[in-house]
């Protein structure tokens, strides 16, 4: 039972196994699990078709230096991904990946609206689907904005780094 004088933010506290202290440590972590992989499979699918098939896709979108850009989108997917992924400069981490994230909104994916997955068609053959909208890209934005305001959470370089600076 608890006492009459104690706050709802300490009865809160106390209220379990998921208590504020629990979900402030491990919650970031999940973020961090699936935003980090995510763009490292974007960056290692990019690299792996080579950066100039990437480039190629820019050069019809026309963006400028199409090589260039391929090959920094592909370093930003690669190196961001992996420092998200362990926690590691999480802030600086999301400046670049919020970047290529806004480019594609607003490159690709705004002119095919919110949905991500289009069930266009369904026969014989299998399943088709449409155009991919935006609605991920707003879910990748979250989760670093989340992490950026919120901390990479347990087990990671940035809480390490801090423990040993005292911070």
């Amino acid at each position: 039972m608890y006492s009459p004088t104690e706050s709802q933010s300490v009865r809160r506290q106390r209220a379990g196994p998921l208590d504020v202290a629990t979900l402030d440590r491990w919650g970031p972590v999940l973020l961090r699990l699936i935003v980090g992989y995510g763009f490292l499979m974007h960056g290692y699918a990019k690299l792996a078709r080579g950066p100039e098939s990437f480039a190629g896709v820019l050069t019809t979108l026309g963006v400028p230096m199409p090589f260039v850009l391929a090959w920094l989108t592909t370093l930003v997917e690669l190196i961001g991904g992996f420092a998200v992924l362990v926690g590691a400069f999480v802030p600086i981490a999301a400046v670049p990946m919020a970047i290529v994230l806004l480019t594609a909104l607003f490159t690709v994916h705004l002119p095919y609206g919110f949905f991500s997955v289009k069930l266009v068609e369904v026969n014989q053959s299998g399943i088709r689907f449409g155009t991919v909208g935006y609605e991920i890209i707003l879910l990748y934005l979250a989760g670093l904005g989340a992490l950026v305001l919120g901390g990479p959470g347990a087990f990671s370089v940035d809480r390490w780094r801090a423990g040993r600076t005292g911070r």
